[in-house]
C-alpha cells in the first residue's frame, strides 16, 4: 500500500505551475480590464489543479498497466513502481476529475456562462483520453499540440473569459506564453524517456522528431515568453519585471542545449516550471499594479 508521501509524489507536484500560472495569467487580463473577480478566479484555479492532479493520476494509471513505465526514468510513478494498484490510482483520477467538475458548475452557475458546460466537458475528456481508452491521443504525437492548447489558450483564455466576458490582446499573448511554457516542460519530459518510449510504442513528438530537433524545439518554446514580456511591457512597462523568470528558463535551457539525458533532464522540468510560475505571478502583478 502506497504511504501519503507516495500519493503525494505521485501528483506530480513539479507539473503543478502548469495548472497554477494560466489561471494567475488571465485571472490578471480580467484585472486589466476591471473584470476580475476573487471568488471566480480561485474556482477557476480550483478547476485547473484538479485536472492537472487528475491527469497525473490517469496517466499514471494507463501508463502502468500498458508496461510503459516499467523502465521509465523519471519521477516516482505509483502503479510502475508497485506501490498502488492500479484500481486506486483510477479511482484517484476520477475522484479530482470529479472535483475539477464540480468547482466548473459553480463556477458556471455563478456566472451563468452556461455554455462552458460543453468547455469543461471537453477539458475533462482529454484529461482522461491523453493516455487512457483504447486510442489514446498522448501515443499518436498529439500530446505536446493538446498541452499547448489547454495548458494555454483554454485555461488563461477561460479563466479571462468566465469573469468578463471578454477576449484581449494582453489575454492571448499570455495564453501563447502558458501554451509555451507548458510544453516546454512536456518536450523536456518526452525528451528525456525517448528511449522507454519507443521501446514501450509510446509515440511523442519527441519520438518523431528526435533527440536534436527536440532540444531545439524546447529551446524555441522557453524563448517566446520573453519576447511576448517586451511586447506586453510596450503597453504595461511593469510587466517588463517578467524577466525575472529568466535566469531558471537559462538553467533548463543550459542542460538541453549541452545534451544531458536521463536523470540529469529532470531539474530541467522543475527549471521550466518555476519559470513558468515566476513568469505567470510577475505578470498579473504587473497588469495589477499598473
Amino acid at each position: 500500500m502506497a504511504t501519503a508521501t507516495q500519493w503525494v509524489s505521485g501528483t506530480r507536484p513539479r507539473t503543478l505551475p502548469n495548472s497554477i500560472a494560466p489561471v494567475l495569467v488571465g485571472a490578471g487580463a480580467a484585472h486589466h480590464i476591471d473584470g476580475f473577480n476573487l471568488t471566480w478566479s480561485l474556482l477557476a484555479l480550483a478547476v485547473s489543479v484538479a485536472l492537472q492532479v487528475g491527469v497525473n493520476f490517469a496517466n499514471d494509471y494507463s501508463d502502468g498497466i500498458r508496461g510503459t513505465d516499467a523502465n521509465r526514468v523519471g519521477p516516482f510513478r505509483l502503479v510502475g513502481s508497485g506501490a498502488a494498484t492500479p484500481k486506486s490510482v483510477r479511482t484517484a483520477a476520477f475522484a479530482a476529475l470529479a472535483v475539477a467538475a464540480l468547482a466548473g458548475l459553480v463556477l458556471i452557475v455563478l456566472t451563468g456562462r452556461y455554455w462552458m458546460v460543453l468547455f469543461g466537458a471537453v477539458c475533462i475528456a482529454a484529461a482522461w483520453f491523453y493516455t487512457g481508452g483504447r486510442k489514446p491521443y498522448g501515443y499518436s504525437g498529439l500530446g505536446e499540440l493538446a498541452v499547448f492548447v489547454f495548458f494555454g489558450p483554454a485555461a488563461v483564455l477561460g479563466t479571462l473569459y468566465v469573469q468578463t466576458g471578454e477576449i484581449t490582446g494582453i489575454g492571448i499573448g499570455g495564453a501563447i506564453a502558458m501554451g509555451s511554457f507548458s510544453t516546454g516542460v512536456m518536450i523536456a519530459n518526452s525528451l528525456r524517456d525517448i528511449p522507454t518510449d519507443i521501446q514501450a510504442g509510446k509515440r511523442t513528438l519527441s519520438t518523431t522528431l528526435g533527440d536534436k530537433d527536440s532540444r531545439r524545439l524546447y529551446l524555441a518554446l522557453v524563448a517566446i515568453p520573453f519576447l511576448i514580456t517586451l511586447a506586453i511591457g510596450l503597453r504595461v512597462p511593469l510587466a517588463l519585471t517578467g524577466f525575472l523568470a529568466l535566469p531558471l528558463a537559462v538553467l533548463g535551457a543550459r542542460r538541453v542545449a549541452k545534451g544531458h539525458k536521463g536523470h540529469d533532464l529532470i531539474p530541467v522540468l522543475r527549471d521550466t516550471g518555476l519559470a513558468m510560475l515566476i513568469w505567470g505571478l510577475a505578470i498579473p502583478t504587473a497588469l495589477i499594479l499598473g
